[in-house]
């Protein structure tokens, strides 16, 4: 199979919203997809139309082969869901959590078992499996619900927004977790607002804006997609950070951006290392002493605040 889940057209309105317009997807078999957008952009909304859970309007989606308007019962269950809530009981211990869900999804006793003790083992919880779930930390309550939704190995795993609220510790666990599901092989798309995650986490990021997705490929493929570098600067004297930032946006042709509290100035430079030697000469020549300067990619989060404010000023002027 080219690709375990297929989605071409998508479209969802509530009310007069147009939570879907025109989404499509591609996630490769085993990797993890990383789908990216700020709050309103329809990214929980496409992973409920994709796990059967809100009703497809128009569009086709498949889900390993499975077509999630004909088949919805098929598409669950070759599946998983996290949410953002958890979904595991808190007075139960993490053993009698995953053995119910065992159960529940049709496993006998000894099965349930044994796929327990395997999860728990896997998600390096097995010393905690007897204690009750609320005696957890967040990012092993998080972990708990990944083992969960891996009961019956699913070939696509849905995690929509699954660090959110934890601490950095936290997300490290889930993090962890979700790269041993994947090494599993299982397909996962997970759908976050921290662009770091998706920096360590993702094969192939989309990125989503009004519903539908403006661009996509892998982090260092959008990195390079902005074509330039960034320069920055870290002025000596704080009085000199205006005048700072205006020779190196004079320079690298692009107006420099300013952070006050780090007496930072920084701007995207097509020519890389030929504008901060450039830049450096006028300081010096202007006088401003520097206590650090440097040449460097963009990063993610550069990529997604440029990619959906150009597509927000896409459709105001049209």
């Amino acid at each position: 199979m080219d690709h375990s889940l297929i989605a071409t057209g998508l479209r969802k309105r509530f009310g007069q919203t147009r939570a879907l317009d025109g989404f499509d997807l591609r996630v490769a078999p085993g990797t993890v997809h990383g789908l990216l957008g700020p709050n309103g952009a329809g990214k929980s909304t496409a992973v409920r139309v994709l796990t059967t859970l809100t009703r497809l309007e128009e569009g086709t989606a498949t889900i390993a082969g499975i077509d999630v308007r004909r088949d919805p019962a098929g598409v669950r269950s070759r599946i998983g869901l996290v949410g953002q809530a958890a979904a595991v009981d808190e007075i139960l211990g993490g053993e009698q959590n995953l053995v119910m869900f065992g159960r529940l999804f049709g496993l006998a006793k000894r099965a349930a078992r044994a796929r327990a003790s395997q999860l728990l083992e896997q998600f390096d919880l097995a010393e905690v499996g007897s204690k009750p779930v609320s005696s957890y930390s967040g990012g092993m309550r998080r972990r708990l619900d990944i083992a969960a939704s891996l009961i019956l190995s699913p070939s696509v795993l849905f995690l929509d927004e699954p660090t959110t609220g934890l601490d950095p510790r936290g997300r490290n666990e889930v993090w962890r977790a979700v790269r041993q599901a994947s090494a599993a092989g299982t397909t996962v798309l997970l759908t976050t607002q921290y662009l770091e995650e998706a920096d360590q986490l993702a094969d192939q990021i989309s990125v989503m804006s009004a519903g539908r997705v403006i661009a996509d490929g892998t982090p260092d493929s959008l990195k390079s997609d902005l074509g330039a570098d960034v320069v920055s600067v870290v002025v000596s004297d704080p009085g000199r950070l205006a005048e700072a930032a205006g020779l190196l946006g004079r320079v690298a042709g692009a107006e420099a951006s300013v952070d006050k509290d780090a007496r930072a100035a920084s701007t995207r430079a097509t020519t890389g290392s030929a504008a901060m030697v450039e830049a450096i000469r006028a300081l010096d020549a202007a006088g401003i002493e520097l206590d650090d300067v440097s040449l460097r990619r963009p990063t993610l989060d550069e990529v997604f605040l440029t990619l959906t404010d150009t597509d927000t000023n896409t459709k105001e002027t049209r």
